[in-house]
């Protein structure tokens, strides 16, 4: 499926390396007036080529809006057509891998389910598609702040490797009144060493990113199918190099007894619900109206500059370097994404239909 969403959709199209990446927008409520500053604000956030530490492909990514758009910027209620044109791709640093398999990475699956693939940069597979889901997750801020202008949706880098912020999700279970995405100097500056490290050993390394989301009214999401924390694992974890999604105190819930983890009510109700957010912000799938929070865990880059053992459609192995630029820590422009796939179920859950 390229489509996300059933009220708000995004259906993305397009490939790493082709003419142009680019996405429609169904469901955009009509006479919003398009901030394009905070738009190109959020792309830019995931564009590459702007630190040393993610991959120096260099694109522009300012989108061309071919329709849903009046030229004043206010949005008709019609499908949002928009393209970004790939300018800066080098096809020929995977002219090794044509007939080869990367481990860890999409080819020989993808392979195996079309009897075809695009090699060059992935093809669909590469992270270069997400452009199209912050384009999307942009459009779906200005609906949400149109309507709900209390939301606010926050990501941001908390661990790279065994480097970062401990006990994240428990810190923000525990602080109800003023929950904060942690931010050290000394910690950022420890994250991006590890970072450098694994780039100067041609080598790569995995991350965490956190998401805070406040404002989010009570009775979003289903009881049943449609749980609100269902439909934000399926937007962040479709996310490439996505292997993990906790919400609330997440897995260290499953060593706690009840009544450790127990967010009693607080009298009056407001402003806050509970006297602890250990559910995150979700109960029974919906929301409760308190914050909520979660942490998408990234792989590390399966492609990296070191010549590895690839076997080819034959079953041969041989020593294969590729030479495409590649993030040696996919989780450092995620942040962006992550939010983008937040705003895009929120949207879809909340927004009028």
């Amino acid at each position: 499926m390229n489509t996300f969403g059933v009220n708000f959709r995004l259906t993305t199209f397009g490939e790493s390396h082709g003419p142009a990446l680019g996405g429609i927008v169904d469901g955009m409520p009509p006479c919003i007036q398009l901030d394009m500053d905070s738009i190109q604000a959020m792309l830019d956030r995931r564009r590459t080529g702007r630190d040393i530490l993610t991959s120096q492909r260099r694109e522009e990514d300012i989108p061309e809006i071919l329709s849903g758009v009046s030229p004043a910027g206010v949005t008709l209620g019609t499908p949002i057509g928009f393209i970004f044109r790939n300018r800066d791709a080098r096809s020929g640093d995977y002219r090794e891998v044509e007939c080869h398999y990367r481990p860890n990475h999409a080819d020989y699956a993808y392979e195996r389910r079309y009897g075809i693939r695009d090699a060059r940069g992935g093809g669909r597979s590469s992270a270069r598609e997400t452009v199209s889901r912050v384009m999307g997750g942009a459009l779906a801020l200005q609906a949400l702040s149109h309507y709900y202008p209390d939301i606010e949706i926050q990501a941001k880098v908390t661990a790279v490797g065994r480097t970062g912020y401990p006990d994240v999700l428990r810190k923000l279970s525990e602080d109800v009144i003023h929950p904060e995405l942690p931010d050290d100097e000394e910690v950022e500056m420890a994250m991006r060493n590890a970072v450098a490290s694994a780039r100067e050993d041609n080598d790569s390394v995995g991350g965490v990113v956190t998401c805070l989301v406040k404002g989010v009214p009570a009775g979003a999401g289903n009881p049943v199918f449609g749980k609100l924390h269902a439909l934000l694992s399926a937007g962040v974890m479709s996310i490439n190099a996505a292997k993990g999604f906790e919400y609330g105190l997440g897995h260290e819930m499953s060593f706690s007894r009840g009544s450790e983890v127990l967010d009693n009510f607080s009298p009056g109700f407001e402003p806050t619900v509970t006297g602890s957010n250990f559910s995150g912000g979700i109960q029974g799938g919906i929301s409760n109206s308190m914050p909520i929070f979660f942490s998408v865990y990234f792989k590390p880059t399966p492609t990296i500059a070191r010549s590895i053992p690839m076997p080819d459609r034959d079953g041969n192995v041989s020593e294969v370097c590729v030479k495409g630029r590649h993030d040696p820590c996919v989780a450092l422009r995620a942040p962006v994404i992550v939010e983008a796939m937040t705003a895009l179920v929120l949207a879809d859950v909340l927004l009028p239909s």
